[in-house]
């Protein structure tokens, strides 16, 4: 399938894994990346740029194909050295990095100086446009259903996508709510050029994460996320859990007065707790609404050759027969 994304990344499907923190590790990107689609590696996992060094390292000896590096500039408690992390992406060979969280304006610069493509994560189309003004070369448009980060506009892909269709000139591909091919030929439908595909990809055989996280998922419907720090203007859209649900509670408690302090335990340093030691209840990790339509641990070739084959016969079998007469 040729799309203006496989074009402008040199990808055979128009497929991304986005940037998940201690998901988007070599393993993972790389199989991506060798099923055709674009892996992707998440930069702060990293602790040190030296480490995401290293990392890119072991990716370029698993795959020979394009792949990519996630920054995520979001409010942090210590703020990373991302300067020193762009340049191990540069150093690294790596020509493509997803930007996250506030606006990359002022590392475009030097990301562009090193020739790097960039696709920029955005939760409303006024924020798209921002994007598209000072340089991205693409954007990922992320509906309310995503994981992680869904902004303050509570703005669903049905209405996000078409709208960002009429706003933008650069390419712009559909996240939240994306698991198989359906969910391409809708995206395809409604203006994208492809799709970025988080809490699906944590569910496939090479992802580096604890048995217990991909069991979690299976055994999720899509009413089992929740909304934390909905107070803060820092939404978060995550897997229920006994640590969530303390985290709410904490929340109803505060009311107005709440502060970061009051559920830093329930979202710092969780991640590794989860994703590495399987601790289910550790506090909030990411995760989309799509756990609705994740019911197996496919490889990520299998995933993906499935996706696409999916997607074809949509589109030549049943639509084509809608407009036979």
């Amino acid at each position: 399938m040729k799309t203006r994304i496989t074009e402008l990344f040199g990808i055979q499907h128009p497929i991304i894994q986005g940037g998940m923190h201690f998901v988007g590790f070599a393993e993972l990107a790389s199989a991506v990346s060798n099923a055709g689609g674009l892996g992707i590696i998440t930069g702060l996992t990293q602790k040190t740029p030296e480490a995401l060094a290293k990392e890119i390292a072991k990716c370029h000896e698993m795959t020979d194909k394009p792949f990519g590096v996630n920054l995520t500039f979001l409010p942090t408690f210590t703020s990373p050295p991302y300067a020193e992390y762009i340049q191990a992406v540069s150093e690294g060979g790596v020509r493509i990095v997803e930007t996250a969280g506030r606006s990359p304006d002022a590392y475009m610069p030097a990301l562009k100086e090193a020739g790097i493509t960039v696709i920029h994560k955005c939760t409303s189309v006024r924020h798209a446009l921002k994007a598209e003004k000072i340089g991205c070369d693409a954007v990922s448009v992320d509906g309310f259903e995503c994981g992680g980060h869904p902004g303050e506009d509570d703005m669903p892909n049905m209405i996000l996508l078409p709208r960002a269709q009429e706003e933008l000139s650069i390419p712009f591909v559909a996240s939240g709510g994306m698991a198989d091919g359906r969910s391409l030929v809708a995206a395809l439908s409604l203006g994208a050029d492809g799709i970025n595909m988080g809490t699906r990809f944590i569910a496939t055989r090479e992802a580096p994460v604890h048995q217990n996280v991909k069991d979690a998922i299976l055994q999720a419907t899509e009413l089992d996320t929740r909304l934390v720090m909905r107070p803060l203007r820092n939404t978060e859209r995550v897997l229920n859990n006994a640590g969530v649900d303390r985290m709410l509670e904490i929340e109803r408690e505060k009311g107005a007065e709440l502060k970061i302090d009051d559920v830093f335990e329930y979202v710092a340093r969780v991640y590794p707790r989860v994703m590495i030691d399987g601790e289910m209840d550790a506090g909030a990790w990411s995760c989309g609404m799509v756990v609705g339509l994740i019911n197996d641990i496919p490889t990520v070739k299998e995933l993906i050759d499935r996706t696409m084959a999916t997607a074809e016969g949509i589109i030549q079998t049943r639509l084509g027969k809608m407009l036979a007469h």
